[in-house]
């Protein structure tokens, strides 16, 4: 009973570590505006499977929280656009210059 407890313990740590994977890349894909439907349905799988091994590893009297070490992806902020400076109008490049005779 032990080894099993001890086995669905570690497949749902694994898992977990998985779906956070998954779901960071899912996020920079929305965030890309790129399709992530093939993630997401992968992120949903996960989820199911969790589901049922929570509920085996109850069934089994395993009540005590299950500690992942936190996996931080920190997002990539917005590449910043260089800020030009407005360009001079047609106008004033090609105007005739007003220049003073001796």
């Amino acid at each position: 009973m032990d080894n099993r407890i001890s086995e669905l313990r570690r497949t749902i740590r694994a898992l977990r570590v998985s779906m956070r994977e998954a779901e960071a890349i899912m996020h920079e894909q929305i965030n890309r505006a790129e399709d992530c439907s093939f993630v997401a349905q992968e992120v949903i799988k996960m989820r199911s499977v969790m589901s049922l091994l929570a509920k085996e590893r109850i069934a089994l009297g395993d009540h005590e929280p299950i500690l992942v070490n936190n996996v931080f992806i920190p997002r990539r902020r917005p590449a910043r656009k260089p800020v030009a400076a407005p360009s001079p109008a047609a106008e004033s490049l090609f105007r005739p210059r007003l220049v003073a005779r001796a």
